[in-house]
Order: structure tokens, then C-alpha cells, then sequence
């Protein structure tokens, strides 16, 4: 076991874990953030998908060892009230059926807006290939990223 540092929606926390503990279980189980879900283990689905320094990653193949000391942002980093562009268009375009997925979706298409403000349908393709929703959402979640870009680009949906 040994203490580590993080330092998680701008929230410092000291969590002892092994250091190959899964950073997603450390976030759930030892800070309490259970927004960020556990799908695969494998990160293959995105359903565990955080920020590691604004960009994304899978938090199950993560280990709180190479964590310490980054910036990690969650899912409830992104707004306290569901305030954040891509998570308004997300309620308005009615993206999730079960839901399960949709925080790391959310979380992949923050990072996408934040890096290509403008992203065409293929851009929102390539970006969000790596997030499994097995609803079949892709069409809402396309139209969600595209409504998010016009708020966050043109401050009007």
C-alpha cells in the first residue's frame, strides 16, 4: 500500500491503494464519485472514460500510480447542475435509453469540443469510435456533439 495524491475536479484527495489499483476504482470506492462506470475492465467500451490532463482516457486500465499528482476531471467535474454545453445538449437531443454509457460518452465529447470546436460528422465518428453504446444512440450522440459545438462556438444552440 502507499499514499497517493490527487487531484480530482479540482478537489485534492490523499487515497492509500495499492499503486496498480485501477485509478476507476479508487475514484468510485475511495473518493465516492460514482458517476464514472465501470463497463469492460478492459478499456474497450469508454463507459469508465475521465480527463487525465484534458485529454481523455479509460480510468480501468489506469493505475493510481500514474495518476498521482495529474489532473483528473469526472463526469461531476464538468458542472455541479448539468450546465456544461455538452451535457444540456445531451438532455435536449434525449441521448441515453439506459444510460449506462453515457457519462463517458459525455466525457469523450467534452475532450473532442475542447481540442476541435467545429468537428464534422467524421471528426465525431473517429473521436467517439472507442465509446460503446449498446442502445444504439449514435445518431442522438452525434446530434447532441453537433448542438453542443453551435452553443459553445456561437453561444446559441
Amino acid at each position: 500500500m502507499a499514499n497517493f495524491k490527487l487531484d480530482i475536479n479540482n478537489q485534492s484527495y490523499e487515497v492509500e491503494a495499492e499503486p496498480q489499483t485501477p485509478l476507476l476504482w479508487v475514484i468510485r470506492d475511495e473518493v465516492g464519485l460514482t458517476g464514472t462506470k465501470y463497463g469492460c475492465g478492459i478499456a474497450q467500451c469508454g463507459a469508465c472514460t475521465i480527463h487525465l490532463n484534458g485529454s481523455p482516457v479509460r480510468s480501468c486500465s489506469i493505475p493510481v500510480s500514474a495518476a498521482s499528482n495529474q489532473k483528473l476531471t469526472t463526469i461531476e467535474g464538468l458542472s455541479e447542475d448539468n450546465s456544461h454545453p455538452v451535457q444540456k445538449a445531451w438532455i435536449d437531443a434525449q441521448v441515453p435509453q439506459c444510460g449506462y454509457c453515457q457519462s463517458g460518452q459525455i466525457m469523450s465529447a467534452a475532450a473532442l469540443l475542447d481540442k476541435n470546436p467545429k468537428p464534422t460528422d467524421s471528426d465525431i465518428d473517429t473521436a467517439m469510435a472507442g465509446n460503446i453504446c449498446r442502445c444504439g444512440t449514435y445518431h442522438r450522440i452525434r446530434k447532441a456533439i453537433h448542438t453542443a459545438s453551435n452553443e459553445m462556438t456561437n453561444g446559441s444552440k
